[in-house]
């Protein structure tokens, strides 16, 4: 593989990640640069091994893995999703807590599995071509951090507006990423 199809690999399967980070973002009460590179970093590290970890899957028994990998990563973002819109319709107007400053590690690290299960699949296949696998892994996970703290800052902005409706909308996300996910492997749209 060359430099721009690594970038673009890299920027693709830094998507899902963006698009969770900016429901985080929504959530959260001004987060600022720290905890957008907090947030980066654990995504970012994260969507760096899990190539890796479906490289050296690949070598071994790539049809086991390839087969459930979409079915976890719907299941994990159908229960975060769900937990983020119960808990944002639960809220009435009067009586909303203020917002969180940060989010907890494992709440991140779970979304950041999640959201990485797909770069876990392309470590699987990459396992049969001639590339740099730890250099595409890093490239991956330097994309997904830069777009996850990015997100986070989008959702700075997005919250304020939106209010309570910004964590439902940030549920609504991950569940329809967990769907495309689960539609795009399962082959329902050809």
């Amino acid at each position: 593989m060359n430099l721009y199809a690594t970038l673009i690999l890299a920027f693709g399967m830094s998507m899902d990640a963006f698009a969770a980070a900016v429901g985080k973002g929504a959530t959260l009460h001004r987060p600022g640069l720290k905890e957008a590179l907090r947030t980066g970093l654990i995504f970012g590290v994260i969507e760096a091994i899990t190539p890796l970890i479906g490289w050296g899957i690949g070598l071994v028994a790539s049809k086991y893995i390839m087969a459930w990998d979409h079915w976890v990563a719907f299941t994990l973002l159908l229960v975060l999703g769900g937990r983020m819109i119960i808990e944002g319709l639960s809220k009435s107007g009067a009586e909303t807590p203020p917002p969180a400053r940060r989010h907890g590690f494992w709440l991140l690290a779970t979304t950041a599995v999640a959201t990485s299960l797909d770069a876990l699949a392309v470590g699987v296949g990459l396992a049969f071509l001639q590339v740099d696998i730890v250099m595409t892994a890093l490239t991956i996970g330097m994309a997904t951090t830069t777009m996850a703290a990015a997100g986070i800052l989008l959702g700075r902005f997005i919250g304020p507006v939106m209010g309570r409706w910004a964590e439902i909308l940030g549920g609504v996300v991950l569940i329809g990423i967990g769907c495309s996910i689960l539609v795009e492997h399962l082959g329902l749209l050809h």
